[in-house]
């Protein structure tokens, strides 16, 4: 392989300083074969002789992360809004019940794996996706995707702009829960906005593990990404940049309710408060440029 073509990926800002080592290893998360590669040159080598830069797309760049939430498998008096799993009778050629239908209709009994304290935090973790909960005997659960009712997802970060109650400029998930904390008697109604009603699922422990991904391998912080895979397959590495110039080779590994046309991607954050805040604060433009297997650009 020439130099020349190698040169191509010297129109990624940051390449040359990225540590693509790491970016390796989660890229070979998914795949059978060998062992990713042990040091920093021979993982470069790998991603320059094996694919080549594709087109550069702009992009709105948001963020995810686990919630470690504290739960009871038993309801009380303090833990009393519960994560379900799927039902057994949702059909798959259409939508199921909404939020507001599945909630005042307890359409949902029985199917309850975990309960929480707070409805906000039951409804991030559905947004997010995934959620890791610490139980009382210090035990934890973690729970991933497992199904969803089939209606479109609605932002009630964007109904509160709407409204006029929190100004756009302002919205970040932490200015949401600010928001409910001043306002009980309104979250359920606010919450209803959202039609979209996520599913869970037990997952083995693995406490040092990320969720796992719609790809079925657990999700990296700020290495893997959710992306919409009728624009960019899962598996795909792409050159994630930042509006400020800043380049980080990610893989995309997730997909979501939210994240549609390519001009969208989650970029994982981790679990606990420390990623909830970075996942919270991460609103920007910037750009999108998959590698693409070299000859089938």
């Amino acid at each position: 392989m020439t130099s020349g073509s190698k040169g191509e990926f010297d129109r990624l800002p940051g390449w040359r300083d990225d540590d693509l080592q790491a970016a390796l290893a989660v890229f070979r998360a998914g795949l059978e074969g060998p062992a990713p590669a042990e040091d920093p040159v021979a993982a470069r080598d790998f991603f320059e002789t094996t694919f080549l830069p594709g087109p550069t797309r702009p992009a709105l760049l948001t963020g995810y992360y686990q919630p470690e939430i504290a739960g009871a498998a038993v309801r009380d008096d303090r833990f009393c809004h519960p994560l379900y799993g799927p039902p057994p009778d949702i059909p798959t050629d259409r939508p199921w019940y909404t939020r507001k239908e599945i909630e005042q209709r307890n359409l949902l009994a029985g199917q309850e794996i975990v309960w929480l304290t707070d409805p906000v935090d039951a409804f991030f973790a559905q947004v997010q996706g995934s959620v890791r909960v610490r139980l009382p005997d210090g035990t934890d659960l973690r729970l991933g995707f497992g199904g969803k009712n089939g209606h479109p997802y609605k932002s009630i970060g964007a109904e509160l702009i709407r409204r006029g109650e929190i100004a756009g400029e302002e919205m970040s998930a932490m200015a949401i829960r600010r928001w409910c904390a001043s306002h009980p008697s309104l979250v359920q109604d606010l919450l209803q906005i959202n039609p979209s009603f996520v599913f869970f699922r037990k997952l083995d422990p693995a406490p040092d593990q990320g969720p796992l991904g719609t790809a079925g391998v657990p999700l990296a912080a700020l290495r893997s990404i959710a992306v919409d895979p009728d624009h960019y397959p899962l598996g795909t590495p792409i050159w994630v940049e930042t509006g400020q110039g800043k380049g980080r080779l990610m893989i995309a590994q997730d997909t979501g309710s939210a994240i549609a046309g390519s001009g969208r991607a989650d970029i994982y954050c981790g679990s606990g408060d420390a990623a909830g805040i970075a996942a919270g604060g991460m609103r920007e433009d910037g750009f999108l440029t998959p590698l693409l297997p070299r000859g089938r650009q």
